[in-house]
């Protein structure tokens, strides 16, 4: 068998895992969290999306750590991070999760940047008053419920799906096929390079790290998150994609009505994972998000 019902095992799959000397672990609320810090300055945090990991970031990080003191953790269940206890698993729980590690790491969160599910964990931690950071950078944020008029049916069908055993089993294993895990990426609209496809592969390949991105889907409950930010009282970024398969870009133009501090910024010729497509862009993008905000 190729896929393991075991979690990642740092001693033993950290070989060429990025940045891997930057790495430690940090207990936070019952949860062992892998986290890589990089760089010094004002504190940046970076969250990742369902299904990735720290290595999502891994081209962003040493371009950003000239300006910043970069955080990047995995997300509760992600990667080498261990899975939080029964209930834990949703978007309130993960954003006072990641608020009990920034207080662990003793660090003032200047600036924040999430992609994805990552983005709404960033707003989730704002305004439950997690963090204060001067602003929050979005990529492809993931605010609004998925599917549409079919969104009623998808967190059921993923909460079905997270409590049979045998699915995650299913999942790593396909993801022996490297094709298969680049059929995926394209389906977003996103073309990696091989390090990129054999990383999420690496991930995928471990059922623990595949339930906790379904049980993540499963318990998303975003109805309501929109609404609430436009109780934002700081600047939003909401950099979309013209590649994006995954969250149409005319969700950020949704998004962006009801926030009156917010921005949409389009990146061109990349898909739902273009911070990872075009890293150099993605820089820039953030630090001039971060120069634009620290004149005000």
């Amino acid at each position: 068998m190729i896929f393991s019902q075991k979690p990642l095992d740092w001693e033993t799959d950290r070989a060429n895992w990025p940045h891997q000397e930057c790495s430690r672990f940090v207990s936070a609320g019952r949860v062992r969290f892998h986290v890589q810090t990089m760089g010094s300055g004002p504190v940046l945090l970076l969250l990742h999306g369902t299904g990735a990991s720290t290595h999502s970031w891994r081209d962003l990080m040493p371009l950003l750590a000239n300006d910043f003191h970069v955080v990047v953790p995995d997300l509760p269940g992600h990667g080498f991070t261990s899975m939080p206890g029964a209930g834990r698993v949703s978007l309130p729980a993960y954003a006072e999760l990641l608020g009990q590690l920034v207080r662990e790491l003793d660090a003032k969160v200047d600036l924040v940047v999430g992609h994805s599910a990552g983005a709404a964990i960033a707003v989730r931690m704002v305004l439950d008053q997690r963090i204060d950071p001067a602003g929050i950078v979005s990529f492809n944020g993931a605010f609004r419920p998925m599917g549409g008029q079919t969104a009623q049916l998808f967190s059921p069908l993923a909460k079905l799906l997270s409590l049979n055993p045998l699915v995650p089993r299913f999942f790593a294993g396909r993801a022996s096929d490297s094709a298969m895990v680049e059929r995926l990426i394209a389906g977003t609209g996103s073309s990696l390079d091989a390090e990129g496809i054999a990383l999420y592969q690496r991930l995928m390949r471990s059922g623990p790290h595949v339930d906790a991105a379904l049980q993540m889907m499963a318990n998303w409950d975003l109805t309501t998150l929109v609404d609430e930010m436009s109780e934002l009282a700081l600047p939003l970024l909401l950099v979309i994609a013209d590649g994006d398969k995954a969250i149409p870009a005319h969700e950020a133009h949704l998004v962006a009505e009801k926030v009156a501090g917010a921005d949409v910024h389009q990146m061109q010729g990349v898909g739902h994972v273009g911070h990872e497509e075009d890293p150099q862009s993605a820089t820039n993008v953030i630090r001039s998000a971060w120069q634009k905000w620290q004149s005000r």
